[in-house]
């Protein structure tokens, strides 16, 4: 499946995740894909893994990101890699939105 060509934000649906997490698809197919998803203070990007490789920059708020065994502070601006198959979660210290890139592409994110 592949998306849109044009993806405007303003006409993006947010799905609402619970516990302060809301996420919006943006382009894909079947090889990539952005996501943006929203923390509210406090909300838990649950400890996870996946087969996807992740690339994501942190648009806003501030973050404690764990991938693997290392914990780090991130915030506006910066960004983080996550290999195939490792560890990886955030609490979210200011809210924030970070923005995700995926290969292969979440088919779990879509309808």
């Amino acid at each position: 499946m592949e998306s849109e060509l044009f993806q405007i934000n303003a006409e993006m649906p947010w799905e609402d995740l619970g516990n302060g997490i809301k996420r919006q698809v943006f382009g894909h197919n079947d090889q990539i894909m952005l996501v943006k998803a929203k923390f509210e203070v406090g909300a838990i990007g649950t400890i996870h893994e996946h087969h996807h490789t992740q690339v994501t920059y942190v648009d806003s708020g501030v973050f404690e990101m764990t991938i693997g065994t290392e914990k780090r502070i991130i915030q506006q601006g910066d960004g983080f890699y996550v290999p195939p198959h490792t560890l990886h979660g955030c609490v979210c210290i200011a809210a924030g939105t970070l923005i995700d890139a995926f290969n292969p592409a979440r088919e779990d994110f879509l309808p």
